[in-house]
């Protein structure tokens, strides 16, 4: 995965809308599934909470049909950059133990994915306006700059490829 320049005033706007959208869609199909149930099995007693629970999930089946039609779609650029960015991270961070190893011992592929990791974090922190954890960011990025400089490397982002993740 590469990183990509995202417009962060058209990222927020996309992701606030669809997730609106999320809720209205979830809010209306869950209530209109869950009441014609009701209506057709429900019992008088009012013990219908299995019947809530599936308007729920037929809800959440409208939304993730809609998610796999419109994936591709432009106007969800942004945002599903933006998921696979933070997944790619996960994946990252579920192997940073053993990554960081392998920085200590000179491992270049470790460097390339540690770099990544704090290129994408710093860009995924600017989209998401959390500037508590930048300065620890930095740090980290500018003691593995050190390191990278110290080994003779020259690592840039468009190294990463996510197949070096399968070592760790």
């Amino acid at each position: 995965m590469q990183l990509k320049e995202i417009n962060k005033e058209r990222y927020g706007k996309h992701y606030k809308q669809i997730m609106f959208m999320v809720i209205g869609v979830l809010a209306a199909v869950s209530l209109t599934v869950s009441t014609v149930l009701i209506q057709l099995v429900g019992g008088p007693d009012g013990e219908n909470f299995w019947l809530n629970v599936a308007g729920v999930v037929v809800g959440a089946m409208v939304i993730a049909a809609g998610f796999r039609k419109y994936r591709n779609h432009e106007y969800m650029y942004e945002v599903l950059y933006v998921w696979d960015l933070k997944q790619m991270l996960n994946k990252i961070y579920r192997k940073q133990k053993a990554i960081k190893a392998a920085v200590a011992e000179g491992d270049r592929e470790a460097m390339v994915i540690m770099n990544w990791s704090y290129a994408g974090s710093r860009q995924l922190y600017r989209l998401d306006n959390n500037t508590i954890t930048m300065e620890e960011l930095n740090k980290a990025a500018s003691e593995l700059e050190q390191t990278i400089a110290d080994h003779g490397f020259e690592i840039s982002p468009d190294d990463f490829d996510p197949r070096m993740l399968e070592r760790f």
